[in-house]
């Protein structure tokens, strides 16, 4: 819903405190006491902020990074989150209280693991209508790291056109890239899986080919014979070399992982470009186009309940505490996960 005057609204006592799920530090995902229950203080809403009630959330692999990070205390984790707005700041214009909304949150801000969440209106986008809270709540983080890989960095249209390499595609941000690919795009595309379940997995989200990413050169080039032009990569560690000999010169990556003193010299050769993607970077900077983050969720949310992106939700939880918080992180941590675990009331 729109609201052209936000003098209009009825105004209401808002909640001061919300009862939150935070991790501990120094516990395994195994201890009954990794995440507790506290009340903790709610920010006061800024001009561009919506209060949110929580109705599901998901785990990202950064999340549980995140924990295993403390070195003390608790902390309040959480990205992802589909919810109902309970409250506006006086310049927001596009929600309203009752709006069911969808976003991934910001770094400097608590995150979503708490009832009630305070989040800047200008990230967040409206919920598809085709979608329940648990299925919606999958599809944020990855969502928009998938988007701005495509449309941003590798500035795609629907009339682009070669080989798009998905390396780690049965991962969350893989699974909608792929998607996303084939929805906007003409590009070929191809995933890398090692699983059978995974390849079956990418195959459902619609690449062209799935290959084994354990020898990936040859395996690549089975199916593009020519290299491909542009690269996705979640796993970029000892990868580099075959990279470059993958991509065609003047070629493109986009890497999402945080490979620590990765060389690259090997792309030079080629003109190679190197692009970094994380989705938090227009929010920790409040950069001029930061409202592009919830014109990109609305976008998303159209080719959803259009039937050309469906969620990617593979595993529920019900129970939206610290209990399911913390089974949620056990299912991430392991590493084996295909597509997304959604934790909801």
């Amino acid at each position: 819903m729109t609201v052209t005057d936000p003098s209009n609204r009825s105004h209401r006592t808002a909640p001061t405190t919300t009862r939150a799920f935070l991790a501990q530090a120094g516990r395994s995902v195994r201890d009954d006491d990794a995440f507790v229950t506290r009340e903790v203080p709610l920010a006061p809403l800024r001009p561009h902020d919506l209060l949110v009630r929580v109705e599901a959330v998901s785990v990202n692999p950064v999340d549980t990074k995140s924990r295993h990070g403390l070195r003390s205390g608790t902390k309040q984790l959480g990205w992802d989150a589909s919810g109902v707005v309970e409250a506006v700041g006086p310049a927001v214009t596009r929600f309203d209280v009752g709006d069911a909304v969808w976003y991934a949150g910001a770094l400097d801000r608590p995150g979503t693991n708490a009832e009630l969440h305070v989040v800047d209106a200008r990230i967040v986008g409206r919920r598809p209508a085709s979608l329940d809270h648990a299925e919606a709540a999958a599809l944020p983080l990855t969502g928009i790291t998938a988007w701005e890989t495509l449309f941003e960095r590798f500035r795609l249209t629907e009339q682009s056109t070669g080989t798009l390499l998905v390396v780690g595609a049965p991962g969350g941000v893989g699974s909608v890239l792929v998607q996303l690919a084939k929805a906007r795009t003409g590009l070929t595309v191809v995933g890398t899986a090692g699983r059978p379940e995974s390849r079956e997995w990418v195959t459902a989200m619609g690449a062209d080919h799935v290959v084994d990413h354990r020898d990936l050169v040859r395996n690549v080039r089975a199916v593009a014979p020519e290299g491909v032009q542009y690269v996705f990569t979640a796993h970029s560690a000892g990868n580099v070399q075959a990279f470059a000999d993958l991509v065609q010169p003047f070629g493109e990556i986009t890497a999402i992982d945080d490979p620590r003193g990765i060389d690259l010299y090997p792309l030079k050769r080629k003109s190679i470009a190197w692009h970094w993607e994380l989705m938090f970077t227009r929010s920790s900077f409040s950069t001029p186009d930061m409202a592009e983050q919830g014109r990109l969720l609305d976008a998303l949310a159209d080719l959803v309940d259009a039937g050309r992106v469906r969620s990617t939700v593979t595993s529920l939880v019900q129970g939206f505490d610290a209990a399911g918080l913390r089974e949620a992180h056990r299912q991430v941590a392991d590493g084996t996960a295909i597509g997304k675990v959604v934790v909801a009331r």
